[in-house]
């Protein structure tokens, strides 16, 4: 569903998965500043929004996702995955309970595939499954009630009905401006921070999205062998690009240490007003944690978010380059 603040003066459409809203509406780095002051809001509004209702809804998502939801609290926030059964991430979701369904709001395009998972998966319990996003919008800005999380820079997501349209007094600032924020955050984002084979400890949702001692769900084997055991395949990486490059590497460009060899893919990057460009990026679990990057042919360094021995009875040891000694 196209955003109707892509008809504003200077509005210009982002890039996928994002296209249905404006990447910027012809000052980024004021709105940038905005959305940081409480000043601004991002139209984020090509979110799907599902709501699922019933008595039994708690216990049985409890049961299919990696939160623990037994008993989530009305209006108490939280992430969820829905794993393959080898472990790999096939859904991120923001979830919030109102009392009487429980609310979520996935990436763009997501929303038909999940419920429709869902929808299969009821049996004979009460609950229902629907996907309203042509009815509720996602909207990033100032501090608000109701169905509201915490995001980046102290901003505030919330669902909204459509037909509220969109807050008066904020300016609107676009994607690349939340983008910007959201990575100088270390925070992923599912489906550009991930790809098709990444496990939860690979991007750190182990942290916000993975209940460790709740009961059997779909992916739990993959997820207690690596906290157990450690050393996940990948780890997330934050990137300081080199600023006097003209360009941003995209997403999907290789990562690669010097001389040409591939060590992992560039997920998302942005030009940060303070920080300047920055990305993240999925690499290898064995790159040095020192190692010199190239990002789609940028030169960067890395600061590490993920530990490559990362997981509950590891022991966390950083591997970096063996000196120089001439």
């Amino acid at each position: 569903m196209e955003s109707p603040l892509l008809q504003s003066p200077g509005a210009v459409a982002a890039d996928e998965p994002d296209q249905e809203v404006a990447a910027h509406y012809g000052e980024p780095a004021q709105e940038q500043r905005a959305l940081e002051r409480g000043t601004g809001f991002a139209d984020r509004g090509n979110r799907g929004v599902l709501r699922v209702s019933g008595p039994d809804r708690l216990s049985w998502l409890h049961s299919l996702l990696s939160q623990h939801l037994d008993a989530l609290k009305p209006f108490e926030p939280t992430e969820a995955l829905l794993l393959s059964p080898q472990g790999h991430i096939e859904h991120h979701m923001f979830l919030i309970d109102d009392g009487e369904a429980v609310w979520m709001h996935v990436e763009p395009g997501r929303a038909p595939a999940l419920a429709e998972f869902l929808d299969r998966m009821r049996f004979m319990l009460r609950v229902e499954v629907a996907d309203v996003s042509a009815e509720y919008a996602v909207i990033t800005g100032p501090e608000g009630g109701g169905l509201a999380w915490p995001d980046v820079a102290g901003t505030v997501t919330r669902i909204v009905p459509r037909s509220d349209g969109f807050p008066d007094g904020p300016r609107p600032a676009g994607m690349w401006a939340y983008e910007a924020l959201r990575i100088a955050e270390r925070r992923p984002r599912f489906g550009l921070d991930t790809d098709h084979r990444t496990i939860p400890h690979e991007v750190g949702y182990v942290e916000t999205a993975v209940h460790l001692n709740k009961g059997c769900y779909r992916g739990q084997e993959t997820v207690a062998r690596v906290h157990n055991l450690g050393r996940p395949p990948r780890r997330l990486v934050f990137l300081h690009l080199d600023g006097s490059v003209d360009r941003l590497p995209a997403h999907g460009d290789p990562v690669e240490v010097p001389g040409g060899r591939t060590v992992g893919f560039v997920g998302s990057a942005a030009r940060h007003h303070e920080l300047g460009p920055i990305a993240l990026a999925l690499v290898k679990r064995n790159v040095p944690v020192d190692a010199e990057l190239l990002a789609g042919g940028v030169a960067a360094a890395q600061e590490v978010v993920v530990s490559p021995d990362t997981g509950a009875n590891a022991q966390i040891d950083l591997r970096r380059r063996p000196a120089n000694r001439g």
